[in-house]
């Protein structure tokens, strides 16, 4: 079966984003080992999951990264826009973007049968929302949170929605140049 892997940046004190959405405690200047780390999670993904917000801004940026070829980023930004995407929606009737289809069905279900498709790792970017909608439910295989070196006291977060307490297994704890941690946590399933 295949698994889901978040990726997602955060803050020390545990916020996706602050009280409004912003994303300026985010550290872009990446060393090396990072983007390495990051080009490993995503490079077998052939499948990417998103939140309706998120998409909005994720799928044109990197499209437009993807036709500079004098970005630096110009080959993720390629893999981000040749990647089939699953837009999770509410609100929106048809797809705007392309490589994209829309799932608007019950969040577990569309999820379980992602997995059982044939297929690699499918990877989960998304906002708040959409994030712990998928941490509630137990639909994400592995986490990767990437802890950048900021405390902004108040914000948005993803653990939230928890109604239960959930078990995680410390696969491996990465500090980088830049000042990001990578934790990779596994969830412990019963059974």
């Amino acid at each position: 079966m295949r698994k889901v892997k978040l990726q997602v940046q955060m803050t020390v004190d545990g916020y996706i984003a602050g009280p409004n959405g912003e994303m300026d405690f985010m550290v872009f200047d990446w060393d090396t080992k990072l983007k390495n780390y990051v080009e490993e999670l995503t490079e077998p993904v052939d499948c990417i999951i998103l939140g309706r917000k998120l998409a909005e801004g994720f799928i044109p940026y990197w499209a437009n990264v993807a036709a500079s070829p004098e970005n630096p980023e110009v080959a993720a930004g390629k893999k981000f826009t040749d990647t089939p995407k699953v837009v999770f929606t509410k609100t929106l009737d048809k797809s705007i973007w392309d490589n994209t289809v829309l799932a608007k069905g019950d969040l577990t279900q569309e999820i379980n049968t992602l997995k059982k498709q044939t297929g690699n790792d499918i990877i989960a970017y998304g906002g708040a929302t959409f994030v712990s909608a998928l941490i509630k439910h137990q639909l994400i295989d592995e986490l990767h949170l990437f802890i950048n070196p900021t405390v902004i006291g108040k914000g948005m977060a993803i653990f939230k929605e928890v109604e239960s307490q959930q078990k995680l297994t410390l696969v491996k704890s990465t500090a980088f140049e830049c000042g990001i941690v990578v934790l990779h946590y596994e969830p412990k399933r019963n059974g």
